[in-house]
């Protein structure tokens, strides 16, 4: 087994990385606790909703599920109150400990109920998809989606644990599988020129889910990820480097509508974006966005965006987190394995979006990728 270590005021805990965790998680179920509330989605409890019960009950603690509709589309407030309704039915108290078997809605969804239920309970971070593991579960982020933007309500909250069980992405879409690729290649982007050197050569088994690869790459994620929080959790400096196309993404998603592209494949494609504008704005050679370019189209995911049109793609821009006093804060790379926060020129903005958007015939457009 491979443990990282997250420390940050908000909490200390364990990242726990091996095949079979799902059987083990009664280790990190804390001697007080009272209820165990296993939140999941149907997907999710038809293939490990038993295992996960099962390995829970172990503690002796008693176990209440709760399943949540599957997709982006209910990461919103209607959804989570499911899980306060639940609770406060089942007369759950402040000892009680939510566990979150899932991908990143579930683990963003249920990680916010635990934030605010009675101001405050602990949980557990279970999750099943690789965007999960290396990205979500990872740092305390939690939220839900507004209709005028992603991730637009939320807390910082750290989990008291998370366990990673590298076999359960054997049962992953290959979608999925490109999406969560597309938050390994980050790491490397913004941070260690050699990891992404080393996806580059690896791509194939990444996507092939050779077990090496992946325990290798999901652990220097993670050992990546768990240092930049360490640093700032709460996104004040450091933190924002991880949001590495993340500005583009977000208008992907919603400009399309939440659930119809995965977070990652929107990730992927921004990475592209946010590329082509490092080589306008922070002098990135044209040489690295075109590896970062070609490794994103290695792992799956679209390198063109969809034709939002240039003044819807700046209202959605706008409306992002990391926009500040009206003006919209990029993360660019200057090199490779290293990122700045900096804006950027409005022309040079939307010579990026000329670059990366598919409106010309023969672009190998963002839709029919994915179809």
């Amino acid at each position: 087994m491979k443990e990282v270590r997250v420390d940050t005021p908000g909490g200390s805990y364990p990242i726990r990385i091996a095949p079979g965790r799902l059987d083990r998680l009664a280790e990190s179920v804390p001697a007080d606790a009272t209820t165990l509330v296993l939140v999941t989605n149907p997907t999710v409890a038809a293939l490990y909703g038993k295992r996960a019960e099962a390995a829970l009950r172990a503690s002796g603690k008693p176990v209440l599920r709760v399943e949540l509709p599957d997709g982006e589309a209910y990461k919103d407030w209607q959804t989570l109150n499911l899980i306060f309704d639940a609770m406060l039915a089942h007369h759950c108290d402040r000892r009680a400990v939510i566990v979150a078997l899932g991908g990143g809605v579930i683990g963003d969804v249920a990680g916010f109920a635990a934030a605010v239920y009675m101001r405050g309970i602990r949980f557990i971070q279970v999750p099943t998809t690789l965007l999960a593991q290396v990205d979500s579960s990872v740092g305390g982020k939690t939220a839900v989606n507004h209709p005028s933007g992603k991730n637009m309500i939320g807390a910082f909250y750290q989990p008291i644990a998370v366990e990673i069980d590298t076999d359960v992405l054997n049962t992953l879409p290959a979608r999925e599988v490109s999406a969560g690729l597309a938050e390994v290649i980050k790491y490397g982007a913004i941070l260690d020129a050699a990891f992404f050197a080393w996806c580059e050569a690896e791509a194939g088994r990444l996507r092939a889910l050779e077990a090496d690869a992946l325990a290798a790459a999901i652990a220097r994620s993670c050992e990546l990820k768990a240092w930049v929080v360490s640093q700032d959790e709460r996104e004040t400096g450091l933190r924002a480097i991880l949001n590495f196309g993340h500005t583009f993404a977000h208008a992907i998603e919603a400009g399309v509508g939440f659930g119809a592209w995965l977070h990652g494949e929107a990730v992927g494609c921004g990475m592209v974006q946010a590329a082509e504008l490092s080589v306008l704005a922070a002098g990135l050679p044209r040489g690295d966005a075109d590896r970062i370019r070609a490794l994103v189209s290695a792992i799956g995911c679209p390198t063109y965006a969809p034709d939002l049109g240039t003044e819807r793609w700046f209202d959605l821009m706008q409306g992002d987190k990391k926009t500040e006093g009206g003006q919209i804060r990029f993360i660019l790379l200057p090199e490779l394995g290293r990122a700045v926060r900096t804006p950027a020129a409005a022309e040079q903005v939307r010579r990026a979006l000329d670059l990366t958007v598919a409106r010309q015939a023969g672009e190998p457009s963002a839709i029919a990728t994915l179809a």
